[in-house]
């Protein structure tokens, strides 16, 4: 099986080498990622420039673009015969209204718009947070062999969130949820000369019992089937 590995932290974050390591117990990751970080461009393509396709060594190729336009030049060029799309490991999460705003999320969806299955994975922090990247490929691996051998459904994928958990912690429990419908904190700071900045607390958002929010707060795996609209 080979898949196409991107994200939207760049092509040199960490997260993403720990997916390709959690990817290669189940098939051949081929990485096609952003030259640059590009968190939060949502499903934003590139219409009117050129994009560039940089080879990074074998098997990884850095474009310069967002995640959408990687999964778009992933298919038509570089992997065409990947079975499934894999974005992450996102650092931070991507849990509820987040899926609108992620290039995490919006790199699988335009696979699933092109007849491709994907799977978005991003970890939740804090700032004092340090992330384990080989526990977090301990979670992942067996994760990804349940999804993968599940049987396709056209129009959905999946959303995973990793909780923040101490580092003595047990492993946590895998929980099948909703998205959460409830916005995001709406708050902004005001600095005289560059304006308003968004200063909503994400740790403080509201949680609707059992939604994907509320699991993975609460230090469980959260997965999530998304139905594309």
């Amino acid at each position: 099986m080979k898949f196409l590995v991107t994200n939207d932290d760049g092509i040199d974050a960490p997260g993403l080498e720990a997916l390709v390591a959690a990817a290669r117990t189940q098939g051949e990751p081929v990485v096609v990622a952003p030259a640059e970080p590009q968190s939060g461009v949502s499903h934003a393509v590139t219409w009117h420039d050129g994009v560039r396709i940089e080879p990074r060594g074998e098997q990884r190729f850095a474009i310069h673009g967002t995640p959408a336009d990687c999964t778009r030049l992933g298919l038509l060029h570089l992997v065409p015969e990947a079975s499934w799309i894999l974005s992450g490991i996102n650092h931070g999460a991507n849990l509820g209204a987040d899926v609108y705003y992620s290039g995490t999320v919006a790199a699988v969806r335009e696979a699933l718009l092109h007849g491709w299955p994907g799977i978005a994975l991003s970890h939740y922090r804090r700032a004092s947070f340090q992330f384990d990247w080989q526990r977090a490929i301990r979670w992942v691996t067996p994760l990804l062999a349940d999804l993968l051998a599940r049987p396709i459904e056209p129009g959905i994928f999946y959303n995973v969130n990793l909780p923040l958990l101490a580092p003595d912690a047990p492993d946590p429990e895998v929980v099948w949820c909703p998205l959460d419908p409830k916005p995001l904190p709406l708050n902004y700071r005001h600095e005289e000369e560059s304006g308003l900045y968004y200063a909503g607390d994400y740790h403080l958002r509201d949680r609707t019992p059992g939604a994907d929010v509320d699991i993975c707060f609460s230090g469980r795996i959260a997965v999530t089937a998304v139905r594309l609209l």
